[in-house]
């Protein structure tokens, strides 16, 4: 028998071993920053929520969306200068009832990555199209 058998890992065993948890860290921390990222703006899509509901509403009742431009029109108050969470505020533009939401600056999320929903009136039916940073950051899809 051997009485010199081996016992234990060698060091090129554990420095592949180490490398290949590194390659694995590489690829696994990015892809969890843009997990965390896009969950945490789904605060912000379901502030929006609320508002779109109630100018689909409005627009049911009135039939048109210059009547349904205003928070006033749409019977809501709009959240504004939040400062918990990721979103700060929601703006709805005149004329065309746009929503507009801001985030705050939190979990990656940069308060510049705004987002707008879009309603169109076709046919008596709304239909709805996101737009801005929340669009180009992957956090909705149209």
């Amino acid at each position: 028998m051997n009485a010199h058998a081996q016992k234990g890992f060698t060091l090129i065993e554990l420095m592949i071993v180490v490398a290949i948890i590194g390659i694995l860290a590489a690829v696994a921390i990015p892809a969890y920053q843009d997990y965390t990222k896009r969950a945490a703006y789904t605060e912000v899509v379901a502030g929006m929520s609320a508002i779109k509901t109630a100018i689909t509403v409005c627009h049911a009742e009135e039939g048109a969306l210059a009547s349904c431009d205003t928070a006033t029109d749409i019977r809501e108050t709009l959240p504004t200068g939040i400062t918990v969470g990721a979103l700060n505020n929601i703006g709805l533009t005149e004329d065309t009832a746009v929503i507009t939401a801001t985030p705050n600056a939190f979990k990656g999320i940069l308060a510049t990555e705004t987002c707008l929903l879009t309603p169109t009136a076709a046919s008596g039916r709304l239909s709805w199209q996101y737009s801005g940073g929340c669009v180009t950051e992957g956090y909705v899809k149209n």
